[in-house]
């Protein structure tokens, strides 16, 4: 039997964060969310986001329609038609309007004005209608048609949190409740679109690492290669103030980090790289699957107890007997296997495996 907080070689399985372990208790959080309608004209919303006023967070699915329910779409503004609303989150800093729901509609426009489908070199003509726009790309639209397309209204509901005023976790947990792709993306992919920045592209380079590869298997197309990473370096650093859920935990490291202002990436990379480096040559590739699958509690205990000792300088010993003895330890089971978020159990097996390892040569 394979643990909840488990996933399989090609890390395809969930990651376990808050909600995986039923008898944890999540506390609800309270916040002040200041919201209006807008009403954009196609045009003025095009213009936008070519400047970049409205942002269209990047992550792997970035587009997915085909250019038949892209077309379709566009059609109905020419037609006059209502089409669904978006949901913009105004950053307070930049004023910047981030897009939360609404992507696919809105880089099918930008498309359709640039004259290239997205993802090609082809020319963006509607296709698959049965109205009289058949083949139109928006350079062919007559005077009058261009001028509906160009003031057809998408109403935009704008968000932003007002409190608590010291994070930006509204971001996260809106973007997730909100999201409507047909695949629900998953918490990694949520902060690489809404938490872009240094922090992230670090964390994509250090997700290539061969030898992190190794211990972790192929790369996920979810992204939970990163959160590992991600999860690892924020327990280092952070592991003092942590408090449940992993999930905000995680979201809050990433927004205090997002330009590398706390930890520079020499510092992350040197630290992730040595950690990696030293527990394959020591414990080898299987050293995060005490089974078949990769145990994330067992990855983020390991590094960051083997992170602490390398603070003191090189490895030099045979540490598998520390390494089995811990595995043996009937509270770091616990704590690896069940309630791996809790609080109580992320410091056991973090002291624990700190202790193991702290005085080998």
């Amino acid at each position: 039997m394979i643990a909840d907080n488990v996933i399989n070689d090609e890390l395809e399985q969930e990651v376990p964060i808050e909600g995986d372990n039923p008898e944890e208790t999540i506390a609800v959080k309270q916040y002040t969310i200041a919201g209006y309608g807008a009403d954009f004209d196609v045009e003025g919303m095009v213009r936008r986001l070519d400047r970049g006023d409205i942002e269209i967070p990047e992550f792997q699915r970035t587009y997915v329609w085909n250019q038949k329910r892209a077309s379709r779409f566009i059609e109905s503004l020419l037609m006059g038609l209502p089409v669904p609303g978006i949901f913009l989150y105004r950053d307070k800093g930049s004023q910047t309007l981030r897009v939360i729901d609404g992507q696919q509609r809105l880089l099918s426009l930008k498309a359709y004005y640039s004259g290239t489908f997205p993802g090609s070199d082809r020319e963006f003509r509607l296709t698959g209608l049965d109205s009289r726009f058949e083949g139109f790309a928006y350079a062919d639209l007559s005077a009058q048609d261009r001028r509906r397309l160009n003031d057809s209204i998408i109403h935009a509901s704008i968000i932003q949190q007002e409190a608590p005023d010291d994070d930006g976790t509204s971001q996260f947990t809106i973007f997730e409740r909100l999201n409507t792709t047909s695949t629900p993306l998953s918490p990694q992919e949520i902060r690489g679109a809404i938490y872009g920045g240094e922090f992230n592209n670090l964390l994509v380079e250090l997700n290539d690492s061969g030898e992190w590869r190794v211990l972790v298997g192929k790369p996920n197309r979810r992204k939970r290669d990163q959160e590992l990473i991600l999860r690892f370096l924020a327990l280092y650093h952070d592991s003092a103030e942590y408090r449940p859920t992993m999930k905000e935990f995680l979201n809050k490291h990433m927004i205090s980090n997002r330009d590398l202002h706390r930890h520079t990436a020499a510092e992350n990379r040197k630290l992730f790289h040595s950690t990696v480096k030293t527990i394959l040559e020591k414990l080898g590739r299987n050293a995060f699957r005490p089974e078949r699958a990769v145990n994330a509690a067992l990855m983020d205990a390991l590094m960051v107890g083997i992170a602490r000792r390398l603070g003191k300088g090189p490895i030099t010993a045979d540490i598998r007997p520390e390494y089995e003895e811990l595995l043996e330890n009937e509270r770091f089971r616990a704590s690896i296997y069940a309630g791996t978020s809790q609080a109580d159990n992320v410091r056991t097996r973090i002291q624990l495996a700190t202790e193991a390892f702290a005085l080998v040569e």
